[in-house]
């Protein structure tokens, strides 16, 4: 029984696992989006989640920390002078895992792209604004079909002349001529 062994081996011993996620983490930050396996995705969301927090902190010991993971001054910088302030209204999800339809070709693995959820460069107003878009284009979508439908005053208008000529145009068929 595998009680209590949470985390996945990924066919790798203790240190080269450690190794290979710290690379992959170096490489997100540098690339903001790389394609590997799923697992191994899934996996590094656990190391570079941390990392953003450690960059919304912003303090001299969140970047000695950071520097244990990432072991270059360069890329804890850019941590912190770029990718943390993109995330500074969330509460997590910085990242996100898309899995690919294909697989890998050599062996079948099933591929996925992780990815910053807001991309170094973009404001946070930028990356809201699909959404806000999306928003106006509905209500344009049912100001459109409120124009076409009549107004209710012409409704108002039709209404009794309809209801008028209804019961006499009723009486006027059932009473033979």
């Amino acid at each position: 029984m595998r009680h209590r062994k949470a985390g996945r081996k990924l066919n790798r011993t203790p240190s080269h696992r450690k190794a290979l996620l710290r690379n992959m983490a170096k490489a997100l930050i540098i690339n903001t989006r790389i394609t590997t396996t799923e697992a191994k995705a899934k996996t590094l969301r656990g190391v570079v989640e941390p990392l953003i927090t450690l960059a919304l902190k912003n303090d001299v010991h969140a970047r000695r920390q950071a520097y244990q993971v990432l072991g270059d001054h360069k890329l804890v910088q850019r941590l912190f002078d770029e990718i943390g302030p993109l995330f500074t209204q969330g509460g997590g999800g910085y990242t996100r895992v898309v899995k690919l339809a294909l697989p890998r070709k050599g062996d079948a693995a099933p591929l996925a792209m992780i990815e910053f959820t807001r991309k170094p460069g973009e404001t946070v107003s930028e990356s809201e604004a699909p959404a806000k878009k999306a928003k106006a284009a509905k209500k344009t979508a049912l100001e459109v079909k409120a124009d076409v439908q009549p107004a209710p005053e012409a409704v108002a208008e039709t209404a009794p002349e309809a209801q008028a000529e209804g019961p006499a145009a009723s009486e006027a068929e059932s009473k033979p001529a």
